[in-house]
């Protein structure tokens, strides 16, 4: 069984940096299609980014972060990482990665997902 555990999380000032972490267990989480969500308080969950298992693993971002997070996988250490510069108090929220299982649906859907991580909170004051 697959079991992915996020980790980076924490209280910073807006303009600053944080490095998500997701390890997996199970799988070799690298051989797949990665995505990135986040849900901020009283909202829907939401699309951040993903990294495509294959085209040597384009990646694709929301507008909203486009240009100042980014995603990457370490295949040594099992882990898919997202790189958050730049942040916004509006970035403010608990962020889950996820393993991509269905095709049938886009990357961009929580339904081409089945196996998610508990979340990390990030919190940006400004």
């Amino acid at each position: 069984q697959v079991q992915l555990v996020e980790s980076g999380g924490g209280l910073v000032q807006a303009g600053s940096s944080l490095r998500l972490s997701c390890a997996g267990s199970g799988r070799t989480i690298t051989d797949y299609g990665m995505g990135w969500f986040r849900q901020a308080p009283g909202k829907a969950r939401e699309f951040v980014a993903h990294m495509a298992k294959w085209s040597g693993g384009t990646t694709y971002y929301d507008d909203s972060v486009q240009g100042r997070f980014t995603i990457s996988r370490d295949n040594a250490k099992n882990t898919v990482n997202l790189q958050m510069n730049s942040l916004k108090a509006e970035d403010t929220a608990v962020y889950y990665c996820a393993l991509r299982t269905s095709l049938s649906f886009s990357y961009q859907s929580e339904k081409s997902y089945l196996f998610w991580g508990r979340g990390t909170q990030v919190t940006v004051s400004s």
